[in-house]
């Protein structure tokens, strides 16, 4: 059920919980520089569907954005609240599953870990967007361009084991 008295989140609660994500994006890109000699781009077998590297910086920039400001909204409703404190923790969960996810395919090249993490993390991601519409359906909406990107993620990381 969802709350029936929406409360909006301070600037505070809004900016800590961006730049919490754009935290973990940092420390996901930390590893997944591909430049023209990276192994990412010279040793593997991609697919022809495969974006062009150029767009994936711009997408998961407005992916993390919309999460931070997903997680505000969950947080403005009341931190004392235990439905809040645990939809925090499994967006949590899902948070450090996404920077692994990168460790495991660009910083340890290990494609088929990789594979079989990132369909957890959509599972993670799946929960945590019940949990969020429980708590302020809009939070939960807000993380439908994520789970539609980590679902297109999840097809090319096992394209990609495949093809290897």
């Amino acid at each position: 059920m969802a709350c029936t008295e929406y409360q909006k989140p301070s600037l505070p609660i809004l900016i800590g919980s961006v730049v919490l994500c754009f935290i973990a994006a940092a420390l996901g890109s930390l590893v997944t520089i591909t430049g023209t000699d990276s192994w990412f781009m010279t040793e593997l077998i991609k697919p022809e569907w495969q974006p062009p590297s150029y767009l994936f910086g711009p997408v998961w920039t407005v992916l993390y954005l919309l999460m931070g400001i997903a997680l505000a909204l969950i947080l403005a409703q009341g931190a004392e609240r235990r439905e809040v404190r645990v939809a925090a923790g499994v967006f949590g969960v899902q948070l450090v599953l996404n920077v692994l996810w990168s460790y495991l395919f660009f910083g340890w090249q290990m494609i088929g870990a990789a594979a079989v993490e990132i369909i957890l993390l959509w599972i993670v991601i799946g929960v945590t967007m019940y949990l969020f519409y429980r708590i302020q359906p809009a939070a939960a909406y807000l993380l439908i361009p994520y789970i539609a990107w980590v679902t297109f993620a999840a097809i090319l990381t096992v394209t990609i084991w495949t093809l290897n």
